[in-house]
């Protein structure tokens, strides 16, 4: 679980140059049973564009490269 969480890690810091290009920002805050749970921050924040930033994009890019994770999920 270590291993995925640093491998998770890096992955978010190649996302937010994306989020932060926007005026948004993306946190990593922990990964539990499968599940990543992030903090998108800035523009990001209440954007009606949220939930699919997080799915088809953000959870796109962290499934692809570490199967375990099952969902991620932006806590508020």
């Amino acid at each position: 679980m270590e291993e995925n969480t640093e491998k998770i890690e890096k992955l978010i810091e190649k996302i937010r140059p994306f989020l932060i290009n926007d005026g948004g920002d993306l946190e990593f805050i922990r990964y539990e049973d499968g599940i990543v749970y992030i903090k998108l921050k800035g523009a990001c924040e209440g954007c009606p564009m949220m939930d699919i930033t997080i799915k088809e994009g953000i959870e796109q890019i962290i499934k692809n490269e570490i199967p375990e994770v099952k969902e991620v999920k932006n806590e508020s």
